[in-house]
């Protein structure tokens, strides 16, 4: 059996919008290096500044240098039929498979992953970075961070966990398509293994513990399980694959739980790597107060945290449409309403302030009317409650579980001390009153 090493210096962290600059190759026949190749290369991208710093390449280097077409056959004979091995292999072998097919190869190799076997078959060492790794064991490394001084320091790791390989790690990872190949390298397999296949959230974390993503699913496993396998070039991929260091999750009786959770753990924690929902909290809401002259007012206006609106709108547009729905259906002065800055408001008769007030308090009582308090009753996680979502005056109130539902649905509030909080906003609301529409079966009117 020959294993190819490889080591890549490259541009960027992922191979869809970076090119490589320097590509190391050792051919390792289980118990000695048999052929060696490196070459610098011209990625045609400019090589930022601190990967200047840390690599010691400039572009003056890879001027001159072949680019990775010119040596793509040659880089494709060495490695097409080895198994394909690196420090963090999925890295470096989703670049040198990218930039290989752009070149009119295609590469299908089998991987092996050095710092996953080392993880186990050397356990309990200090730390898995190449350096740490090489200190720690008295492996020669000279040349840090050159593609051709981190491949040969990556073969003599493989030499030593090849020797001290007495479960045959190595032959189980490289049996049929092991699904721990395309694991982030420093994230525990067992992360994987205790994830359940019910619906939930699950939260990807880095080295310091920050979670970095969080995801919903209905099958937590599978879903989380569909992140690391393939080897994608996109960015996402490749960060999520450097950069998580440890899974969890939290179930939820229902997927409909799932979407709520999800969208208020990505407003709770702001993870760096959720992109979407983000324009989804509240930024209008209709408010009222009383003017100089005694007239109850109307106005849309942008949230508050000091003052409790009516209701909320993500844009301003969908409260003055509400406004306007209120006026035809109340005779309410557009002026006093705040549409129109005119002091000709056009109304005839104005009527004095208690008169106008309680036409103003007819519309805020047909809005909250028109509002629905009710609680979605569903499955729960277990054959001993039942999930609840509930929604107060058109507002989601919060979520969690009932064991008793006969008793707790006699009383509202005994169902607000019973589950907990969470931030409303326009998605889960969206989300709710479409279910709500779909299984009316499911819901108790307060």
């Amino acid at each position: 059996m020959l294993y190819a090493v490889v080591d890549i210096e490259t541009t960027g962290s992922y191979a869809a919008g970076n090119g490589i600059t320097e590509i190391g190759i050792v051919i390792h026949d289980g118990t000695k290096v048999i052929n060696f190749y490196e070459s610098l290369v011209n990625p045609h991208f400019p090589i930022p500044y601190f990967i200047q710093r840390l690599t010691g390449i400039d572009n003056s280097m890879v001027a001159n240098a072949p680019s990775f077409g010119e040596i793509a056959g040659q880089v494709f004979e060495l490695i097409q039929d080895k198994i394909f091995v690196a420090h963090n292999v999925n890295f470096d072998y989703s670049f040198v498979k990218h930039h290989l097919q752009s070149a009119g190869y295609d590469l299908d190799t089998k991987k092996l992953c050095t710092v996953r076997l080392a993880r186990k078959v050397l356990p309990g060492l200090n730390g898995y970075s190449l350096g740490k790794l090489t200190q720690t064991l008295g492996i020669n490394h000279g040349n840090h961070h050159r593609a051709g001084g981190d491949a040969l320091a990556t073969a003599d790791l493989l030499t030593i966990i090849l020797n001290k390989d007495t479960d045959n790690v190595v032959n189980g990872m490289l049996k049929g398509k092991n699904s721990e190949q395309y694991l982030p390298p420093h994230l525990p397999v067992e992360d994987l293994e205790h994830l359940p296949s019910t619906p939930g959230v699950y939260y990807f974390y880095n080295i310091a513990g920050k979670a970095i993503y969080v995801g919903k699913a209905k099958n937590i496993r599978r879903r989380v399980k569909s992140h690391f396998s393939n080897n994608k070039t996109n960015r996402q991929k490749q960060d999520f694959l450097r950069e998580t260091h440890r899974i969890s999750y939290k179930e939820c009786a229902t997927e409909l739980m799932a979407n709520i959770l999800e969208s208020a753990e990505i407003r709770r924690l702001w993870p760096i790597h959720n992109r979407s929902q983000r324009g989804f909290l509240p930024e209008f809401g209709l408010y009222t107060y009383e003017d100089m002259q005694g007239y109850k007012r109307f106005a849309v206006e942008k949230i508050r945290r000091s003052h409790k609106p009516i209701y909320t709108f993500n844009t301003i547009a969908e409260g003055h449409l509400r406004l306007r729905e209120m006026v035809e259906e109340f005779g309410l002065c557009r002026r006093l309403c705040n549409l129109i800055t005119s002091t000709d408001c056009g109304c005839e008769n104005h009527p004095e302030p208690a008169e106008y007030n309680t036409h103003a308090d007819e519309a805020i009582n047909w809005i909250k009317k028109h509002l629905p308090t009710f609680a979605l009753i569903d499955k729960g996680i277990d054959d001993n409650d039942y999930s609840c979502i509930l929604v107060v005056e058109g507002n989601l109130f919060g979520m969690g579980y009932l064991n008793d539902k006969k008793q707790q649905l006699k009383n509202i509030e005994t169902i607000r001390q019973t589950i907990e909080p969470l931030q409303d906003n326009d998605y889960i609301r969206n989300l709710v009153f479409r279910h709500a529409s779909e299984y009316p079966e499911k819901c108790v009117q307060f």
